[in-house]
């Protein structure tokens, strides 16, 4: 689907540059924007919008640089959607510097019709980073909710790859042109994205991934999404910038419970400072929306396949990463536990902190605070005598460490603060 006009607003950006909110208001100016480009000088004078530098631009260059760009996305099989064009996405309509010209592979059907969820988070994700956002996107995609993300390693391939595992919708917004082959590692995913879903981007087909693209990338993420869920952010991220473009935009950002290692840190200051809802499984967020009736019993957190985990590519991971990994957890395995004869069913009652009483806690919560006491016990061995998954125990103990209740120890072991 490429509509008459879309020679003009690809010529316009190609002159005065993407991100440039120039282009929206002379959307606003004219309901046919071929009047304002077949004007000429004195017509792009006229408009009170372009600077001399700019109209030297168009004059330099030829409405003709769209053909080949046209051409590419019809043999490709791709859309451009133009901001004067019916079918570009609404949701995007309203943000700052709305993107001109929009390049679709896929299904164009999908951005204003249903609930769709922004997840984002590092590409130097941990283990639990990357579980969680599989597991979130694929509870969403059960529930019938779209996701979105930038198609980067970590983080948004999990997330990407764990709606694709329930079939579910989930759209990839690039920061290169859509057939650039950067992170050739994902190309097989972003093909399997299109056939519900779909990967789209403000830059023609072939433009390479300048660092300067993403930051830009983020406004379209924040702008298609009902609602973000940051998922382990370090201080500095890019996702913080997403997470902060959401909030100007008056969409919910949510952040998932993580402990005090430096990928969460960002994550964890947004819960503390009151800007992102802490959030440790699917329902957290779908209860923040009306018109989603979903239980908890028609999604099993716990029992979401994670078949497809071991694929998701994470930013400097080594050989040797994953090897001293599985040596860790090895002699994690086969250590002595700090805590000697006390198992679920014989677990001592000990004084607890008075501020217990100011925190509310749900069952699970109340289960592991319960076991903690004053001395240090392994994670995998409170996993073990619970009965409960480990990413589970470590986002509660996230909960109870955020909410001063218990405090991590070294080697992965914790005991009440």
């Amino acid at each position: 689907m490429i509509s008459e006009n879309a020679k003009y607003w690809i010529w316009l950006t190609q002159c005065l540059g993407y991100n440039n909110p120039k282009l929206n208001r002379l959307h606003e100016l004219y309901d046919d924007i071929s009047t304002f480009a077949e004007g000429g000088e004195r017509e792009w004078r006229f408009s009170g919008v372009l600077t001399s530098g700019d109209i030297s631009k168009l004059e330099k260059l030829p409405l003709s640089v769209s053909d080949k760009i046209i051409s590419d996305c019809r043999r490709l099989n791709y859309s451009i959607a133009t901001l004067g064009d019916d079918f570009y996405p609404e949701k995007l309509r309203n943000i700052y510097s709305p993107p001109a010209v929009l390049y679709m592979w896929g299904n164009t059907d999908i951005f204003d019709n249903r609930l769709v969820i922004g997840i984002v988070g590092t590409r130097t994700a941990s283990s639990y980073g990357t579980k969680n956002a599989y597991q979130f996107a694929y509870a969403f995609a059960k529930c019938g909710v779209a996701t979105i993300s930038g198609g980067a390693l970590g983080v948004d391939c999990a997330g990407h790859r764990g709606s694709l595992a329930a079939d579910g919708v989930t759209i990839c917004v690039r920061g290169c042109g859509i057939n650039h082959p950067y992170l050739p590692g994902n190309s097989k995913m972003r093909e399997d994205i299109t056939r519900k879903g779909a990967v789209i981007s403000e830059y023609p087909p072939f433009t390479e991934p300048y660092p300067f693209h993403f930051p830009a990338r983020n406004r379209i993420i924040a702008g298609l999404c009902d609602g973000l869920l940051i998922i382990e952010s370090g201080e500095k991220s890019g996702s913080l910038i997403t997470a902060n473009l959401a909030v100007e935009m008056g969409k919910e950002v949510f952040a998932l419970l993580g402990n005090n290692s430096p990928q969460n840190r960002g994550s964890n200051s947004r819960i503390k400072e009151g800007s992102a809802v802490p959030v440790t499984d699917f329902m957290d967020v779908l209860a923040e929306f009306d018109n989603i009736y979903v239980t908890e019993d028609e999604v099993d957190f716990d029992d979401i396949s994670l078949a497809d985990i071991s694929a998701v590519p994470v930013k400097g991971e080594r050989r040797s990463n994953r090897k001293a990994a599985k040596r860790n957890t090895a002699e994690a395995k086969t250590a002595k536990p700090q805590v000697k004869n006390k198992t679920a069913n014989e677990i001592k009652v000990e004084e607890k902190p008075v501020h217990k009483n100011d925190v509310r806690l749900n069952e699970t919560q109340k289960k592991v605070y319960d076991y903690l006491s004053g001395t240090p016990v392994h994670i995998d061995k409170i996993a073990s005598d619970l009965k409960m998954p480990v990413f589970k125990v470590l986002s509660t103990l996230s909960y109870l460490e955020i909410n001063g209740l218990a405090e991590a120890a070294v080697g992965r072991e914790f005991k009440l603060r």
